[in-house]
């Protein structure tokens, strides 16, 4: 069972605003791959039809259940699970370890109360098993390690037993005051810097400052007044020249019931600034150097997670210095983007064999805003073209595509880079070119006015890997 907490997970790190929670409610279609054979899916938001036939189709999965819509646009999942009996009830006889994203205080009573066991070790070969008290521990352990100065104080530790490790410097800033004195000296000495606040996902909360930026914005004191709230952390910038398509390097890896580290993979990241944007992994997508640096001390950091009391997936985000060197930089601890990846790469493998190249793009803009019928349009014809370069593509993020700015998110899976960069080529042009079809002054992107439909508080949908009705809907 997979529950998309994203909004709640996010919310004890970030400012909990609403747009955080949405922003999280979207991402949690990313739920339908915490493990490669999903049997209920519980959504914040509505899980389109299409979406989830066309899953079923291309991953063969068996009959899923879909509750969706079961919280508000604040993406509270956990909290609005405990006030609906029926669902709960259900997650209890269900018998089947549930998967979070990560875990919250909300989401250790859901597991307390509706008695299931605990499968936040979902994924390529999923580990469960933790009890009430492991539940508590591991919770701690996330809290204390989302932290980036708990993290940076971790690496500092381990670091010198790891060669080809490097560890930034970091401080923390006492007032903002100090920020811009430690600010302006840096960039008199011509030095770009990396500020962050002490939580953030997805990059959020990160900003790099170039002594040029000092200048543009009239001095440090100006710019810190623009830089996020909260305490920061100021960090040496890791110059990158020469590191090559390497720069941002990301491995995952599991932590099982008994506190033994599974390592599962080594991925490039797409990193956007400093936000992320997708990732691509598989055979030879990271030299073997690199790669074995990063899972020697990705491991070690696994080790001591569960030495504290950790159970589940956690990463470790690294970036490549000009020498080949990686510098880590945060550890996640929950799912996580690449998570997705590496779950999509083992389901399509078990069913065609081999180990595909699968890259994930999280965040394509739509060239004009979608209701869910013209969606499904699209991105069929867009999935025809991609399978006439021999790459597979399946949608991962279908409910932000009628938001202001629309996007979708989708995945690609191929057996060469050149089919992958060309099926990403096919995605990018046919979203861009939804805006100039809706350019044209007699065709509209929003939907014709009509009666709207009174929200639903979810529902129940059965998709077969092979079937291509509608699914059957109750209400849960």
């Amino acid at each position: 069972m997979h529950i998309g907490n994203v909004g709640d997970f996010n919310a004890q790190f970030a400012d909990g605003s609403p747009h955080v929670r949405r922003a999280g409610g979207h991402y949690s279609c990313l739920a339908a791959f915490y493990s490669p054979d999903p049997r209920i899916l519980v959504l914040p938001g509505q899980a389109h039809d299409f979406w989830t036939r066309e899953l079923s189709r291309v991953l063969e999965w068996r009959d899923v259940e879909v509750y969706d819509e079961v919280a508000a646009d604040d993406g509270g999942v956990a909290r609005a699970l405990m006030s609906r009996p029926a669902l709960l009830d259900r997650i209890r006889r269900s018998g089947l370890p549930v998967i979070t994203w990560g875990r919250t205080p909300e989401s250790e009573r859901l597991l307390t109360r509706s008695g299931a066991r605990d499968g936040t070790g979902g994924g390529p070969g999923a580990i469960s098993g933790a009890g009430p008290d492991d539940l508590g521990r591991a919770l701690r352990v996330t809290r204390r390690y989302e932290s980036k100065a708990a993290a940076h104080r971790l690496f500092r530790t381990l670091a010198p037993a790891h060669p080809g490790i490097v560890v930034p410097a970091q401080e923390r800033m006492a007032s903002r005051r100090r920020a811009a004195r430690a600010l302006a000296a840096r960039a008199a000495a011509g030095a770009a810097t990396v500020v962050k606040t002490e939580y953030g996902v997805g990059g959020s909360g990160t900003v790099v400052v170039t002594p040029r930026q000092v200048a543009e914005a009239g001095g440090a004191r100006a710019l810190v007044g623009h830089l996020p709230r909260g305490p920061l952390l100021i960090e040496d910038y890791v110059e990158g020249s020469g590191s090559g398509p390497c720069r941002n390097l990301t491995f995952d890896a599991v932590v099982d019931g008994e506190g033994a580290v599974h390592p599962v993979g080594v991925g490039v990241m797409d990193i956007e600034g400093t936000g992320y944007q997708g990732v691509t992994v598989g055979p030879g997508v990271v030299p073997d150097a690199p790669a074995e640096i990063a899972e020697r001390f990705a491991s070690a950091v696994g080790r001591a997670l569960a030495a504290e009391g950790y159970r589940g997936w956690y990463d470790v985000d690294f970036v490549m210095d000009g020498s080949g060197r990686l510098a880590p930089v945060e550890i996640n601890v929950r799912l996580t983007g690449p998570a997705a990846a590496f779950v999509i790469q083992a389901r399509l493998a078990g069913i065609q064999g081999g180990r595909p190249l699968v890259r994930t793009l999280d965040r394509l803009p739509l060239g004009a805003r979608l209701p869910a019928a013209p969606l499904a349009d699209h991105l069929g014809e867009v999935s025809r073209r991609c399978r006439s370069l021999g790459v597979t593509l399946l949608p991962t993020v279908v409910t932000a595509a009628f938001e202001p700015d629309p996007y979708v998110g989708v995945a690609l899976a191929a057996r060469t880079p050149g089919a992958l960069d060309a099926a990403e080529a096919v995605v990018r042009s046919a979203n861009d070119a939804l805006g100039r079809m809706f350019a044209d002054p007699g065709v509209s992107s929003r939907p014709r006015p009509g009666p709207r439909a009174a929200p639903r508080s979810g529902r129940r949908a059965v998709a077969g890997s092979r079937r291509t009705r509608r699914p059957r809907r109750r209400r849960s």
